[in-house]
Formats: structure tokens, sequence, C-alpha cells
């Protein structure tokens, strides 16, 4: 099984000396699950192309600073990729940008929200269980850095994961037993030392007091990144065979 990963950001030099790129968090959150994978990456925002979609047997979208709105080639040729992906049937996983810019690709809307930050560790309810969820709870926790929210969800979607900051915070498109496709704003790829770090080095001056403050103390709780990288591996695992 050979599992693609789109690299849509870049992380500063100092965190990336600390956590690795992008995709070197999304492998160590996946690869542990799912043993029978390789991994490579392909860096859309450098503007590499994948071959085709079958050039993987799966594709994970990964987060990003920029918005899916901005008028920026790779963005627009990220939506082709992932409409064509869809089309073929290679199932595909998209985390925070990669939420929002699969949504968009579909004829979903995406917008800055009014709601302003979010960030932190968020709390977001579940409204589907499929077999491939790992997580029998009705609700999960992980980290959240965001400001972009999905506003319109595409047609032939299902509302997975919600929240008061952010009703549509996960999609499955398609089946849910055997979607083509699901997505989530949240970020399970990261550790609270992360949100931590990006939070002091990006945006200690940008998100308003009144919200860095408590997102910051949020760090302390449990969080269910392990078991959203077993459901990706279930996912894939599922849908592949």
């Amino acid at each position: 099984m050979k599992i693609g990963i789109l690299e849509s950001g870049h992380l500063s030099d100092t965190l990336k000396a600390k956590y690795g790129g992008y995709p070197d968090l999304y492998q160590r959150l996946v690869a542990p699950h799912l043993p029978e994978a390789t991994f490579f990456a392909v860096s859309v925002i450098d503007g590499e192309v994948a071959e085709s979609p079958h050039q993987a047997d799966g594709w994970i979208i990964s987060g990003s600073r920029h918005s899916v709105y901005e008028n920026e080639p790779w963005i627009s040729h990220l939506e082709d990729f992932l409409r064509a992906c869809m089309g073929e049937g290679v199932p595909v996983v998209g985390i925070c940008f990669g939420h929002q810019i699969l949504a968009q690709a579909m004829g979903g809307r995406v917008e800055n929200s009014a709601s302003g930050w979010g960030l932190g560790m968020h709390e977001y309810q579940l409204l589907d269980h499929p077999d491939w969820l790992v997580i029998k709870a009705d609700s999960f926790t992980v980290p959240t850095i965001h400001q972009d929210q999905v506003v319109k969800a595409p047609e032939g979607t299902h509302l997975l994961a919600t929240s008061d900051f952010c009703p549509i915070a996960g999609l499955i498109y398609g089946n849910p037993e055997a979607p083509k496709a699901f997505t989530i704003q949240p970020h399970p790829e990261l550790s609270a030392a992360f949100v931590s770090d990006i939070s002091e080095e990006r945006l200690r001056h940008i998100v308003p007091p009144e919200t860095m403050q408590p997102a910051l103390k949020s760090l302390s709780k449990p969080g269910d990144q392990i078991a959203w990288g077993k459901s990706i591996a279930s996912f894939f695992r599922q849908v592949i065979g």
C-alpha cells in the first residue's frame, strides 16, 4: 500500500528542526497503525505535481497557513487533482486546510469565520460512527489552529463532526461505511508541545490575548490524536483493501 502526502504548507526552520515537516507529522500519526504502507510526499505548495491519482493507493492532504480561496496556481491545480481522485475512486483524507480544500473543490464554500481564531484543545461531537472509525465515544478532543471554516458542505457529504465554534468540523464523502474520502478541521497530527511552540513563534502577535491565554491553558487536556491515527489507518485499510 502506498500513501501519498500532499504537502500544502511549510513550517519554519525552527519548528521543522524540532518536529520535522508536514509529511513527517502525518507519517508519525498514521504509520505505526498501518505498517503495510509506505509513504511519500508531493510538495504541491512548491509546484510539484503528482503523476496521477493512482500514483498512490490513498492520499492525505496536509494543513497549511494558506487559505484555500487565495488566488494561487498551486491551489487551483490541487483542486483539479482532488476532483480527479474523487472521480477515479482513489481515497482521500484531509486535515484542516485539507478539509477545506476538498470541500471547495467539490462545490462547498470556505470563509474566514466571524468566530475568529480556533486555537488549543477543542472538543467536537461525533454524529456518525462508521466501522472504520476507532473512536466510539460521542465526542473527541484534539488540537485546533484555524480561522477559516467550511461554511457550506458539498452535496453528497455527511456531517461527521461538529462543535459550537465549528459547525462543519468533519465530513464524509459518499457512503459512510465505504466512503471516497473523509476530512476533519482539527489537527490530530499535532502535539500540545507543537501548538505551544507555534503559538509562541507565529501566533502570539495576531491572536488576541483573550483567545490565546485560555487556548494555551487548554493544552494540558488529554487528546485523542492516537485514536485518529488509528482511524485514518483503518479507513485506508478498509477502503483500499
